[in-house]
């Protein structure tokens, strides 16, 4: 079993001091790696170390993988936490912390690349019994006429996407024939542009699914958990804004069986760590999208009706130590909404970066705030506008919800504009209180009302 007694932190704002947090429930020291515009955030002055890591461009700091191996040198850190985001997800750099002599904590480099790439997934999910949307396969190459008869094979609509696709980035739906050539031109350019391969496969568009993803927990000695579903539906532009756990109208029974696949399929490819299985929901049927190999945004709201904390599993998982419970220990209590807080116009949707005026973070029975705003802090214009995330919990989905709209009155943020109108709007949707909405209902809806 390997001793971890110091974890640099490779992120930056609410992620961070979460594993922060973690650490210091395990008493393991902290090193905070921080770019020069991060040098205020909380976590970096509540470690035990910071170093500055570049400057404020990510390419310059949080993606600098010489720059956060030689922090890690400097400190004799012996674990780097990579958090989400950023380099969590780049099977380049977990090997590079490996082979400098440190524990990466998260899955196997060569995992990390399999599921990185759609279409192999894909092909090791249909190998372990996990349900997939018809498609190719694989990838499809230049030649009109197998294209051509394939997308007949499959039926219209169909997607096409890249390979090394991800945030919504790299896709295109064709509705017929005619347009499917050009389509697949294109979606190589832009794939080839963004993600550095032009590899790209087909699949059936399913015109109205709704977003399921299965969290999951294995170590390294063949044991591996379930720990239930999450809704993740309401979206904009293919970025979640809210998302709950459990999801609304998804049985036991789905439950277990949909479960219970994503852990064999852990077995099947020696996954370690916290791990993530997405998938489409149309019709009563799962169907894989993709697999997330570190740990995800929405992860508290799992957390709260399990009350298993995923951060901590995670460094124990990379220290070697075997899960603490069995399939059979893990039960379900209530209900968890986290609403994500964006410095952003509501209306138009742009970044607002500036000077926090002041912060009161809401509280009360039920309600958990993740964030690292403080008064008079800045938001810097270099990163992601997701600044907190509010999660309530309640005995069932409407309390929960309640005490979300709650919560977000109570919520105050001065100086800057954030996204909260548009989540107390949300809050109040009868179709999202209904619960089952699927992915392109918050878009028709701001659509519908103008934004």
């Amino acid at each position: 079993m390997a001793m971890i007694e110091k974890i640099l932190i490779a992120n930056r704002g609410e992620i961070a001091l979460r594993i922060l947090r973690a650490c210091n429930a395990l008493d393991i020291k902290t090193v905070a790696a921080h770019s020069t515009v991060d040098r205020n955030l909380k976590h970096v002055g509540m470690a035990d170390e910071s170093v500055c890591i570049g400057p404020a461009p990510a390419a310059e700091s949080y993606l600098n993988i010489p720059a956060i191996i030689a922090a890690a040198e400097v400190t004799d850190a012996t674990a780097i936490h990579p958090g989400y985001g950023f380099l969590a997800e780049n099977a380049d750099f977990a090997e590079r912390v490996e082979q400098s002599g440190f524990i990466f904590i998260g899955p196997r480099p060569e995992t990390i690349r399999l599921m990185g790439d759609k279409v192999a997934a894909i092909a090791a999910m249909r190998t372990a019994c996990v349900p997939c949307v018809p498609g190719s396969n694989g990838p499809i190459g230049n030649d009109r006429e197998p294209n051509v008869l394939m997308a007949r094979e499959i039926g219209y609509p169909i997607i096409i996407k890249a390979a090394a696709g991800g945030g919504g980035r790299g896709m295109r739906v064709v509705r017929n024939e005619a347009a499917l050539h050009n389509a697949i031109a294109l979606t190589r350019n832009e794939a080839k542009a963004a993600f550095g391969s032009d590899v790209v496969y087909m699949e059936k568009f399913l015109e109205n699914p709704r977003h399921i993803e299965v969290q999951v927990l294995s170590d390294e000695h063949g044991n591996s958990v379930h720990l239930g579903e999450r809704d993740c539906s309401m979206q904009r532009r293919h970025q979640k804004v809210v998302e709950e756990a459990p999801a609304p109208g998804i049985t036991m029974e789905q439950r277990l069986d949909i479960g219970q696949r994503c852990v064999d399929a852990c077995k099947r490819i020696n996954y370690r760590g916290a791990g993530t299985f997405e998938f489409l929901f149309n019709e009563g049927q799962f169907f894989f999208i993709e697999m997330n190999t570190r740990i995800q945004v929405e992860h508290p709201v799992t957390e709260r009706i399990t009350g298993i904390d995923l951060v901590r599993q995670q460094i124990e998982i990379a220290a070697g130590k075997p899960l603490p419970f069995e399939q059979k220990d893990i039960s379900w209590r209530g209900h968890a909404v986290e609403c994500r807080i964006n410095a952003e116009d509501p209306d138009t949707f742009m970044p607002c970066p500036g000077q926090l005026d002041f912060f009161h973070a809401p509280g009360g029975p039920g309600v958990r705030v993740d964030t690292h705003l403080y008064d008079m802090y800045r938001v810097p214009p270099n990163y992601d506008s997701m600044i907190a995330k509010i999660i309530c919990y309640g005995q069932d989905r409407k309390t929960a919800i309640a005490r979300m709209k709650g919560a977000l009155s109570e919520t105050m943020i001065g100086g800057i504009k954030t996204n909260i109108p548009l989540l107390q709007r949300i809050m109040s949707d009868n179709g999202f209180k209904t619960g089952g909405t699927n992915i392109h209902y918050l878009e028709k809806r701001l659509s519908e009302s103008g934004r």
